[in-house]
């Protein structure tokens, strides 16, 4: 038997109280945009926020979510965070962009298959981005002036990127790195 999900819990509990998605914003200090995208299935939201919407609807939190170990969201998402946070280290270490991403999944990879999928995503992107940068600077012997340019803009893309897939890692634990060359390619069971 499927277990009924959170938005399904959150839209059944708001109903079974009576309150409108306005009013149940009023009684927590959850917005009402955020409660819509829980109901639509949009968010994963945060374990703060349901703790909130429970207190809200005066239950608890179990009847939002069945929480197997309530610690496991947390310690994911902090692996999340490392996955995707240390390749910034690469801007101090040449190749760290690489070689910590690559070292935690070899470490985690076979603990959790989002951990695998996450760090494969990282490494594979951050090693396209570093191939990137030493194709422009090679530029330089074909166009002196303009490949610092490239190399700049290789440097942007590499940053935003990250940057957007850290939000979304934690947010929603999904990552989207475009133009990933496949280094590390998954395994085939």
């Amino acid at each position: 038997m499927k277990q009924p999900t959170l938005k399904e819990n959150l839209l059944y509990q708001r109903k079974l109280k009576g309150y409108t998605q306005d009013e149940l914003a009023e009684k927590t200090t959850v917005g009402v945009r955020t409660i819509q995208r829980i109901e639509k299935g949009e968010v994963q939201p945060h374990l703060q926020t349901v703790k909130l919407l429970a207190v809200g609807l005066s239950i608890e939190v179990e009847d939002l979510i069945v929480l197997d170990n309530p610690n496991e969201e947390v310690i994911q998402r902090k692996w999340m965070l490392l996955f995707h946070g240390t390749p910034f280290l690469g801007l101090i270490i040449p190749f760290a962009n690489v070689l910590i991403p690559l070292f935690i999944w070899v470490g985690k990879a076979n603990d959790n298959k989002v951990y695998d999928q996450h760090g494969r995503a990282v490494v594979n992107f951050h090693g396209t981005i570093n191939l990137m940068v030493i194709v422009s600077l090679l530029l330089f012997f074909l166009i002196p002036g303009y490949n610092y340019f490239i190399t700049g803009a290789v440097f942007l893309f590499g940053i935003i990127v990250s940057i957007i897939n850290i939000s979304s890692a934690l947010n929603k634990q999904t990552c989207n790195y475009p133009l990933s060359i496949p280094f590390l390619k998954p395994q085939k069971d």
